[in-house]
C-alpha cells in the first residue's frame, strides 16, 4: 500500500466519522457520500427523491468533485435548478479500485476546499 493511499484512508475514515456525527448515520460507502454531495450541490435540502433523481444526484456529485481535477465544468442549471456539467478533459482509463481512489481523493478535496472541513 502506497503512503498516499494509506494517508488518504486515514483522512477518508475521518471524513466518514464527521459525516456520521453530522447526519446521524454512517455513510455505507463512497456512493452514499456522493449522494450527500449531490444533495448539497443541488441545494434543495433533503427531499424525497425518485430512483432516477438519486442517480442524477450521484452524477452531479461525481461531476462536481471531478471538476476539482479539471475534468468537468459547470454549464449551468436547468429550469428546475439542476446543474448540468460538461466533460472538458478525458478521464484516465483505470480499473475500478483506481477509479474509486481517484473519486475519494477529489471527495476529500471537495470537503476541504468547498465545505471548509479540516481533515
Amino acid at each position: 500500500m502506497s503512503l498516499e493511499i494509506k494517508d488518504n484512508k486515514e483522512i477518508w475514515d475521518n471524513l466518514i466519522r464527521f459525516l456520521k456525527q453530522t447526519t446521524g448515520k454512517k455513510p455505507s460507502d463512497l456512493n452514499a457520500v456522493l449522494f450527500l454531495i449531490g444533495i448539497q450541490e443541488l441545494g434543495k435540502g433533503n427531499l424525497r427523491f425518485s430512483k432516477e433523481e438519486k442517480q442524477d444526484l450521484m452524477h452531479i456529485a461525481i461531476c462536481k468533485v471531478l471538476s476539482l481535477g479539471d475534468f468537468y465544468e459547470l454549464e449551468g442549471t436547468d429550469n428546475d435548478g439542476w446543474p448540468h456539467w460538461k466533460l472538458i478533459k478525458p478521464l484516465p482509463q483505470f480499473d475500478l479500485l483506481s477509479q474509486e481512489q481517484l473519486l475519494k481523493h477529489y471527495v476529500i478535496e471537495y470537503f476541504r476546499n468547498d465545505i471548509g472541513l479540516h481533515i
